[in-house]
């Protein structure tokens, strides 16, 4: 009988998991927040109180995002677009708010001859070897 297991690559995640520390009273009053109905768990409430205080600081956030280049969302790097940029003899500067994401297929010695410098105010997915070649290059 022939084999139909495929390998399934896990989906990536939308999202970041963060700890935080709450003080007692603090977290209690989540919980009344929580078990009075406004919220539907303490997630719920987190992101709720994190998107409200994102809002109020919206312009704040879009001059920054300006002054600084960075490239706001998605950034996704590609063997392809990094053998690109040395064909041109250029070097990137990856500069993101949100996730930037470096392909698994990229190899370190790749990321290291076309990457001058990565900045990402988020998170940064690539393999653990082109995270360590970048080590030096990453603020």
């Amino acid at each position: 009988m022939p084999s139909s297991v495929h390998e399934i690559r896990p989906k990536p995640s939308d999202s970041e998991k963060i700890t935080i520390n709450l003080g007692f009273v603090d977290l209690g009053q989540v919980d009344l927040m929580v078990q009075e109905g406004f919220y539907s768990n303490r997630t719920d409430f987190i992101r709720t109180a994190i998107r409200n205080q994102l809002e109020r600081h919206a312009d704040v956030v879009k001059q920054s995002t300006a002054r600084k280049s960075l490239d706001l969302g998605l950034r996704n790097y590609s063997r392809e677009d990094l053998e690109a940029a040395r064909r041109a003899g250029e070097m990137l500067h990856i500069n993101v708010l949100g996730l930037a994401t470096i392909a698994q297929d990229v190899t370190p010695e790749l990321a290291r001859a076309t990457i001058a410098s990565v900045s990402v105010l988020g998170a940064l997915h690539a393999s653990p070897a082109v995270k360590s070649a970048l080590a030096d290059r990453t603020r």
